[in-house]
């Protein structure tokens, strides 16, 4: 069964992806079995907007922790360094310091490209595999309002270690051996190597912006790269009514492909800080998220 996956995409940080992506996992949840893709692995945070806090304790025990190796660094073997200090001038990321007449390697400078070990006259150095962070799927989450159920795997990034794309590939490689025909996949921001690994083979991107010219310049970069895959796409404008002109702009812009519009409201961060799903509250974003989800239903060609 080929998995049906949507991507949710800003270019900018902070627009409101993760709100998004939470509650439209929730509303697919009820009736379809969905699973959710934390893939902005320098900073998930797509948990805490679907509820779940680390202090609590059957989603702690239950949640399963895989490490994951994807980068290598460089180790030296003193027994066979003569200290010559060719790797040093050689990095060009400046990754390896001569101290007292021996080379130390900077572990979040190193790029692991290799060049130290190729150089290396004693063939002292020999590149090992890392551990470049961790992939967390948690048991399948219920939500007590919503009465819906899904699943959800984060993938994060070690401080200082390289890989985020191929942590991502690692992260849609292990969801799709769920028999679970949906996908929400809440992508990174930006137009880089996270952003491309999340929308390869994706069949639909949702793309969050906000009315001010860093983050509609920003979308529009990142609709550049959704064009290169030829995924189709919509676009959500957040918090719309702080600046009524360029939202409009916005609007014009996006044309037949708007979604819809969600209000600025300040209690959303009091929702998210204490754990509170959208959907879980009262607040006009709630609804609006629910009139977007209608209108990417119709939108949708499977």
């Amino acid at each position: 069964m080929k998995k049906k996956k949507i991507v949710i995409a800003s270019g900018k940080g902070g627009v409101g992806k993760s709100m998004l992506s939470s509650a439209l996992t929730m509303l697919f949840a009820k009736k379809q079995r969905v699973i959710a893709l934390d893939c902005d692995v320098d900073a998930p945070n797509l948990a805490i907007w679907l509820g779940i806090s680390s202090y609590n304790k059957s989603v702690s025990k239950k949640k399963k922790i895989i490490p994951i190796s994807v980068s290598e660094k460089p180790i030296i073997d003193y027994k066979k360094c003569d200290g010559c200090g060719l790797c040093a001038k050689s990095c060009r990321f400046s990754a390896i310091d001569m101290i007292n007449g021996k080379p130390k390697v900077n572990k979040f400078l190193c790029e692991g490209c290799g060049l130290c070990e190729i150089i290396c006259p004693q063939k002292a150095i020999t590149l090992k595999a890392v551990q470049s962070g961790e992939i967390i799927v948690y048991p399948q989450l219920t939500s007590k309002k919503t009465k819906t159920g899904y699943f959800l795997i984060a993938g994060g990034l070690f401080p200082g270690e390289t890989g985020s794309g191929k942590i991502i590939a690692e992260l849609k490689k292990m969801a799709d051996e769920f028999d679970y025909p949906l996908q929400i996949l809440d992508s990174s921001p930006g137009t880089g190597c996270p952003v491309t690994a999340a929308l390869q083979d994706s069949d639909f991107a949702i793309l969050v912006t906000e009315p001010t010219p860093s983050a509609f310049s920003d979308v529009q970069r990142v609709l550049k790269v959704v064009n290169h895959f030829k995924i189709p796409y919509g676009v959500v404008i957040n918090k719309w009514d702080i600046n009524p002109i360029v939202s409009k702009k916005i609007e014009k812009w996006a044309g037949k492909n708007l979604l819809g519009k969600i209000t600025y409201d300040r209690e959303i961060f009091k929702a998210v800080s204490s754990f509170t799903p959208i959907l879980e509250t009262k607040l006009k974003a709630k609804e609006e998220i629910e009139k977007i989800f209608k209108e990417l239903n119709l939108t949708l060609k499977f």
